[in-house]
């Protein structure tokens, strides 16, 4: 039996809603098992929970190392956003209105912490701060989330910049303003909404991060993934599964700040 261009159509979207529905199900049950451990009343990681109690929460706010490590990730979190966009303004400016040889060349590699293996740029960073002697510094922590939170960064702020017509900026010259002015005037907050969501996707890049902050962590000074790490590997207490759901919580939160950015201007975002 033939079928009508109608129905061929229906059974495509169909096709289409199962298959993106699987794989968001695949996706998203580790993160609900994750979620569901953390109010489960056993003292072990044991799915599912033979109850429900919201004493592992109780106990991470009133525990001091894991308060200090959730502490110590949004400081590093927000001083690497900072500075990844304080670069990364200037750095995506200078690749997109710059006239320079090798321009190419240094946008790979600005963009090569991304293609790089995460192991390969910690040994070499945990080598160089060792040797300064910045290990188990906050300085080490940030600069090291820095060179990972920087690319994507650039890219979102170089996205916004070549969607911008910058005859707009030219004209509020034409009119009086110097270059300056008009580029704090007019140009910064058309690209605004490529800034923020180059903050934001600097910021997850650091609260995550995991890799790296198990070589720039010490005894007095580790960020929440890396607590996580190390009492994952000597307990299995569902205060983990707690960190974890407030590590997914604050990852989420970002995430759909950067979406409401991007409906409210999705041509500079």
């Amino acid at each position: 039996m033939l079928l009508t261009p109608n129905a061929m159509s229906r059974r495509m979207r169909f096709g289409l809603y199962f298959t993106t529905g699987l794989i968001a199900l695949f996706l998203l049950l580790p993160i609900v098992f994750i979620v569901l451990l953390s109010f489960g009343s056993s003292q072990w990681l044991v799915f599912p929970p033979p109850g429900w109690t919201l004493k592992w929460y109780g106990q991470f706010f009133s525990n001091a190392d894991w308060m200090n490590a959730a502490v110590a990730s949004l400081k590093v979190a927000v001083l690497t956003t900072f500075f990844a966009v304080a670069l990364g303004l200037p750095t995506a400016f200078a690749l997109v209105r710059g006239r320079f040889p090798g321009r190419e060349m240094l946008y790979g590699l600005f963009t090569l912490p991304m293609i790089v293996p995460l192991v390969i740029i910690a040994v070499a960073v945990y080598a160089l701060f060792l040797k300064l002697g910045y290990t188990g510094t906050m300085f080490a922590f940030v600069v090291s989330h820095v060179i990972v939170a920087l690319p994507f960064t650039i890219i979102s702020i170089i996205n916004s910049l070549k969607l911008f017509d910058q005859s707009i900026e030219d004209a509020a010259v034409i009119c009086g303003a110097s270059r300056l002015q008009a580029v704090f005037k007019v140009t910064f907050p058309a690209i605004r909404p490529g800034m923020v969501a180059g903050a934001l996707f600097a910021f997850l890049v650091s609260w995550d991060e995991v890799v790296l902050s198990v070589m720039m962590a010490s005894p007095t000074l580790q960020t929440l993934p890396v607590k996580m790490w190390t009492t994952l590997r000597q307990d299995l207490t569902p205060v983990i599964a707690v960190a974890s759901t407030l590590l997914i919580g604050l990852s989420v939160l970002v995430m759909v700040i950067a979406a409401a950015v991007r409906r409210r201007n999705p041509i500079s975002a």
